[in-house]
């Protein structure tokens, strides 16, 4: 192929792909490579049967950096079995956030101690599991966080609201309300125990 001709065939690729007006008018293009049809937001789209331009995720669909596959972290579960404990290394800074964050969330509803007898509560909205009864001692603290992740019955779920690190943070802390409330003379430590007084003792 001579030069001349590939020069021809370069050009006529070339203004294939220019816009060209349409009938209707030279400011409308009939779409093309160069002439493409753009559309803002909101705006309406006849390119879809839904008629929208923004288009919903494909299912399954996971944001850059959220793979999130440690399940005992993310979900409170091993398999199919809640995590026994919490899996985050639980110390004072953790017990801290816990007690905060379980009062802004949880006290509404549960009080301070637990006991279910939050303010809400007492306006009307129906009384929740006691944190401190035998029930909730016993579940496993993966099951604790998925009822905080998930809800349940009256309760909402708490996952927008609170980030996976604060929900075991609000468990652990549960689970300090649960350990004051059911405990004995032999779990506190020997050279602190002549510091309790007797309940009933005067001051």
């Amino acid at each position: 192929m001579t030069r001349s001709c590939l020069a021809l065939f370069a050009l006529a690729l070339l203004t294939g792909c220019r816009g060209q007006p349409s009938e209707k008018s030279p400011i409308h293009m009939v779409p093309d490579m160069d002439w493409q049809p753009k559309y803002g937001y909101q705006e309406e789209s006849a390119f879809f049967e839904d008629g929208r331009t923004m288009r919903p995720l494909v299912p399954g669909t996971i944001a850059q950096g959220h793979l999130n596959e440690d399940d005992a972290f993310y979900r409170g579960k091993e398999g199919d079995k809640y995590v026994p404990v919490a899996p985050i290394d639980v110390n004072a800074k953790v017990l801290d956030r816990g007690q905060q964050r379980f009062g802004i969330y949880c006290a509404p509803c549960h009080d301070q101690a637990g006991h279910g007898q939050g303010m809400v509560v007492k306006r009307g909205f129906p009384i929740p599991l006691d944190l401190s009864s035998e029930r909730v001692r016993e579940m496993p603290d993966g099951e604790v966080f998925e009822v905080i992740s998930n809800g349940v019955r009256n309760m909402p779920s708490y996952r927008n609201q609170i980030p996976v690190e604060d929900r075991w943070a609000i468990v652990a802390w549960v689970r300090v309300l649960q350990r004051s409330q059911h405990t004995s003379i032999e779990d506190v430590p020997a050279e602190f125990r002549d510091r309790i007084e007797p309940e009933g003792a005067t001051p």
